[in-house]
């Protein structure tokens, strides 16, 4: 498995999962109905930010963006988000780009990174950030509309560089 920079030409592979992880509607708060067209501006940064594929054998597994997490006076602290494809989910893939992750912003300097909206029934992905050292600030209490669960929190995590 291989992370590297995506590409415009990346897009038709981001698509399908990136679609489907947000029409399922547990953690992810893009509006329903997309297009691929607003998706791709949505999902793929410009500089100073960045997107990223994790790819095995030229098939695109997963995708992270990240970058500053607010403009000006705050461009010190980072943050990310990060999509795995269902079937190649369970195989590192999440943990791989979220050690690339922190590895990214610790290459360009930044101060710490901060996740704005984790849903807190998300499980696996507050493991992992746990995992990785990120530690739960705050959460804001009936933040996200899940179709299953109703109305639950959003964790704010953060990991300190320093």
């Amino acid at each position: 498995m291989i992370i590297r920079t995506a590409t415009s030409d990346d897009w038709p592979a981001i698509w399908p999962f990136w679609r489907d992880i947000v029409e399922v509607g547990e953690t992810y708060a893009y509006p329903l109905g997309a297009t691929s067209e607003q998706a791709r501006d949505w999902w793929m940064e410009q500089p100073p930010g960045e997107t990223v594929v994790l790819e095995e054998q030229g098939r695109v597994l997963g995708s992270a963006k990240m970058g500053p997490n607010r403009p000006g006076r705050g461009a010190h602290v980072g943050t990310a988000s990060f999509m795995v494809s269902a079937d190649a989910r369970g195989r590192g893939v999440g943990r791989l780009l979220g050690e690339h992750v922190v590895a990214w912003h610790r290459d360009h300097g930044f101060a710490g990174i901060q996740f704005n909206a984790v849903v807190e029934t998300n499980a696996a992905a507050v493991r992992l950030w746990q995992d990785l050292g990120f530690e739960i600030i705050g959460t804001v209490p009936r933040a996200f509309e899940s179709p299953s669960r109703g109305r639950v929190g959003l964790h704010v995590m953060y990991l300190d560089l320093g």
